[in-house]
């Protein structure tokens, strides 16, 4: 009945049949004719999911396999309104109807809710992974209001494993070898012990080169070495019950890039970093970060320092005035090789019961997840400007330059960060935050400068579902569910040798200027360090099936959302004094004390403790009338929700809020399902609108990921459909438009514009943090006046004026925020009225397109079977996908555009008699397009360089397989 395939559908997605065929009751119709038929299976009944009001995709193990469709990346490019890009800090973000992980943070929830069979996961690494032995993956668009696991706003990616078959003794095996040395098996063992017990073993290995040609060492890196193994046990003691068993575990440990690359349209002034007009294969201007700020002579001398120390000169040339950025995707220049690990265990048990006109159904999954990550921060090789200089004075300074007996201040800044051969040393990123003053360090020529981010999870989740199956109108659902995910360390660390150099050389001055032991300013390196974090989650929900005629059917359902959510994190950075002497923790220090994590709290606290709970009912109402047997129309409303969640401490502090606002979706949804000329046209369209309320978005400031949220309207319509004119003939066709837009008034300051867009503004780039504010007032030219009165007491250079093609209006200038504050507040109203905005002016947001939302997408696949009398097959498959324009963030602009892409895929394999062994050729990517899936824009003290994430490019191979 049309309740109870809708009912189960609703838990369990759906299943695509192709090409698995299904009976037809027209006898002058043959059976593989209708092998496009998409069924759901319940309770050993097949039903069509033709006659289910949702819209889902979904792929079998065979379509994954004839479609090349190997891992996550790859299903945006076959189903409509779908987008997938990695992100920084190892994120993904999975996008569905322009809603996708666009919050970054350890206590965002993801909109796109990832589960394995039907359980949710958190902080999964099946991202990373490659697909093997699965029965099939569905794609549930739209806000899943209801049933699914956790609520999510965008849908649901669902991931549902092969189980043991307990009828036959059954095994596959497949090696692949391709380009890039690239070597791929495949296996499958499924042994029936008994008559109600099975045992299913499964797994992969991937071992391959790198994607990226390293042109400082002529080595390759983004490589991959990775392998999984999958267990399963069924066990069928009676009929009426089934008992399922899995562990499951995943491991890489490679030189994957977590950044493909980085673009910037060079600032030559070196306030800004990057300009604002366009993204081109050059570094940004070192003298706008952090490092090139705070280790300037300029800076230096402000604090009394010589300024002959100093790395850099804030008008001179930068570290990077000579590096020649290579113009291509696929080739770096790094003295620092990235390192990536990973790993992810799985456990999983699920208990189906039934009694009588009810089942029962239980699940329970643990999850332990890890990552963790290294790379080249700037994907590049700067050079110290002044380093003759500064390493001579420091030298000098050894030499009891200061005065007798002052040498024991600064020799150990000479022993911690030159290795005696020529090389630069630079902290090593340890847990425990010793670093090169401690004697653990990472030392190259040119000094490396890298980054880390790493995380471990530990989860588990319990639901409970009872449903019916009454043979009258109606029917129910209600269930219960309760998660509790921990995150045992977080981190993300920026480590420099400019770092360590500027910590210990202010330490040692505030040090030997206070009489106190030789120290330095710990820490040696950027760490924002989240120490605990947990998640508490229970849900009850319900849903009732009624059948108010044959055709007509009506359902609706309620769901109580309940989440709590606690943090303890810290952020540090030249925070406070260390001595030499003390070689263990920083945090031991006798003056760790003065360092307070939390500004926000009165008195001096050593972490920063913060916790939050929601709650939200939500739910949905579906109607559809199925006029024929073959044609359905369906109309729905459904309400999605997303917690919220706790920002970050920052470094400086800037006024942000602690906490961001849970989401709200409220979904509109009508569409058809059609299926003619018996089933050799399958023909489904939906539209949809979306009213969205606080919808989270981040963006970095003080080099840590904040998050807003806004306001948006979405709307769209999608088109799938699957022809098979004849049994040889296979059409896939999609199509997708998308409207995602900011609704309403949304002021937010713009990362890369500081000034607005005001031509009377100056942007300054603050030199004792490396952020950016600006100076606005009403009388033209009173900014530029005011800073020009200010800067040279500073000893600072007046304002200056970007490139007309840079897409800044306003001047800009060196200078100090917090002074010029302070000036403004007492002779401001003498240059007319001036203000001084952190991090900057706010722009109106309002009709900006939504980031990760391509407005159009489309996709055809055609395969062509060739039957030969031996009952041997041929199957050649193309497939060609076109994603439309999109933008990497939410302020879009032409230097956050990403350009329409076209990727397609081929491949021709040789099937053996009853498919006992085939011989496959492919391609992919057969244009080698550096198709580029997102972007992400760094923060001010990073000098606004763009980080952008891109498919693969061409691979191609052979693989041969076997199975009995």
């Amino acid at each position: 009945m049309r309740v109870k395939a809708t009912l189960l559908a609703g838990i369990c997605g759906s299943a695509i049949a192709f090409p698995a065929y299904a009976q037809d009751a027209d006898e002058d119709q043959t059976p593989r004719y209708r092998g496009t038929e998409i069924v759901v299976t319940a309770q050993r009944q097949d039903q069509s999911l033709q006659e289910v009001p949702i819209a889902v995709s979904a792929f079998s193990a065979e379509a994954l396999e004839s479609q090349q469709i190997e891992n996550a990346s790859d299903l945006q490019l076959t189903l409509p309104n779908v987008s997938f890009t990695k992100s920084n800090f190892t994120a993904s973000s999975f996008t569905i109807r322009g809603i996708g992980d666009l919050c970054v943070g350890v206590s965002c929830d993801s909109a796109t809710a990832i589960h394995l069979n039907s359980a949710p996961l958190f902080g999964t690494r099946l991202f990373e992974t490659e697909y093997f032995d699965l029965e099939r993956i569905e794609v549930l668009r739209g806000p899943q209001g209801t049933l699914f696991g956790r609520n999510a706003t965008s849908g649901v990616v669902n991931v549902v494993s092969a189980k043991p078959d307990l009828s036959e003794i059954a095994a596959k095996a497949e090696f692949e070898y391709g380009n890039f040395n690239s070597i791929k098996a495949k296996g499958m063992v499924n042994v029936p012990i008994g008559d109600t017990l099975g045992v299913r073993v499964a797994g992969f290995y991937l071992n391959r080169d790198g994607y990226t040609e390293n042109l400082a060492n002529n080595t390759r890196i983004d490589g991959r070495d990775m392998y999984a193994v999958r267990g399963s046990l069924r066990w069928e003691p009676s009929p009426d019950t089934t008992l399922d068993l899995m562990g499951y575990y995943f491991r890489e440990d490679d030189d994957r890039l977590r950044i493909q690359k980085q673009q910037c349209q060079r600032d030559p002034t070196g306030v800004v970093g990057c300009l604002n007009n366009r993204r081109d294969f050059d570094s940004t201007n070192s003298n706008s970060t952090f490092t090139g700020t705070l280790g300037s002579s300029e800076f230096l001398a402000i604090n009394g320092i010589p300024s002959t120390l100093g790395l850099n000169s804030l008008y001179g040339p930068d570290a990077y005035a000579n590096f020649q950025e290579p113009a291509d995707v696929r080739q770096v220049r790094t003295e620092f090789t990235p390192e990536y690990f990973a790993d992810e265990l799985q456990i999983q048990a699920h208990l189906e019961q039934n009694i009588g006109s009810f089942q029962l159904g239980l699940t329970g999954t643990y999850q332990e997840t890890s990552v963790d990550s290294r790379q080249d921060y700037n994907l590049g090789i700067g050079a110290i400007p002044n380093a003759a200089l500064a390493f001579g004075t420091l030298q000098a300074f050894a030499n009891n330059a200061a005065g007798p007996g002052t040498g024991v201040y600064f020799q150990p800044i000479i022993d911690a960060l030159f290795d005696g051969s020529g090389n630069l040393c630079t902290s090593d990123t340890r847990l425990d935050n010793r670093g090169s003053f401690e004697g653990f360090s990472v030392c190259t020529p040119n000094g490396p400068q890298f980054d880390r981010s790493n995380q471990e999870n530990e989860s588990y989740s319990v639901e409970a579902i009872i449903s019916s199956d009454f043979d009258g109108p109606f029917n129910f659902l209600v269930g219960g569910i309760y998660a509790d995910s921990k995150v045992l360390e977080n981190s993300y660390y920026v480590n420099a040798f400019a770092i360590d150099y500027i910590s210990g050389v202010l330490g040692t001055f505030t040090a030997l200027g206070a009489g106190l032991p030789p120290s330095y300013l710990a820490t040696s390196f950027f760490r924002n360090n989240t120490r605990s974090f947990q998640l508490e989650s229970y849900g009850i929900f319900g849903e009732g099936y009624l059948e108010l005629s044959d055709k007509l059917k009506v359902t609706a359902g309620l769901r109580y959302n309940n989440d709590k959510k606690a943090i303890t994190a810290r952020s540090t950075l030249a925070s406070f004094l260390n001595p030499f002497s003390n070689d263990g923790d920083p945090f031991d220090s006798p003056f760790s004390g003065s360092f307070d994590a939390d500004p926000g709290t009165a008195g001096i606290q050593p972490i920063q403790a913060r916790s939050v709970a929601f709650d939200e009912i939500t739910g949905r109402f579906v109607i559809d009338y199925q006029f024929t047997p073959d044609n359905l129309i369906y109309a729905s409303y459904s309400r999605g929700y997303k917690s919220g969640g706790i920002n970050p401490p920052l470094q400086p502090i800037f006024s942000v809020p602690e906490s961001f606002s849970p989401e709200s979706i409220d979904a509109f949804e009508i569409g058809s399902k059609n299926t003619f000329g018996n089933g050799a046209l399958q023909l489904n369209a939906t539209a949809f609108y979306y009213k969205y309320k606080d919808l989270q978005l981040s963006r970095i400031i003080a080099r840590t990921s904040v998050n807003d949220t806004i306001d948006a309207d979405i709307y769209g319509a999608e088109i799938e459909a699957i022809l098979r004119p004849d049994y040889n003939w296979l059409f896939n066709v999609n199509f997708s438009f998308l409207n995602a837009k900011v609704a309403g008034d949304q002021f937010f300051s713009n990362p890369r514009d500081p000034g607005g867009g005001d031509a009377n503004a100056v942007i300054i780039k603050d030199i004792t943090n490396g952020a950016l504010c600006a100076v606005t007032g009403a009388a033209p030219g009173g900014p530029d006046a005011f800073v020009n009165a200010i800067n040279p007491g500073l000893g600072l250079q007046g304002t200056t004026e970007f490139p007309a093609d840079g897409g800044l209006q306003s001047a800009g200038a060196f200078s100090i925020c917090a002074v010029l504050e302070g000036q403004a507040a007492a002779i401001g109203g003498a240059f007319g009225g001036i203000q001084v905005l952190s991090p900057g002016v706010q722009v109106n947001l309002k009709g900006n397109k939504l980031p990760q939302a391509p407005e159009l997408k489309a996709s055809v696949g055609v395969q062509y079977t060739k039957e030969f009398d031996n009952g041997m097959t041929l199957v050649p498959r193309f497939d060609i996908a076109y994603t439309g324009e999109q933008f990497g963030n939410v302020f879009n602009g032409n230097v956050n555009r990403i350009e329409p892409f076209v990727q397609a895929n081929a491949q021709l394999q040789l099937n053996g008699p009853d498919k006992r062994w085939f011989v496959r050729g492919f391609v992919q990517n057969i244009f080698d397009s550096n198709s580029t899936t997102g972007l992400y824009v760094t923060d001010a003290s990073s000098g606004l360089f763009t980080n952008i994430f891109t498919l693969d490019p061409r691979r191609y191979g052979v693989a041969v397989g076997v199975s009995f």
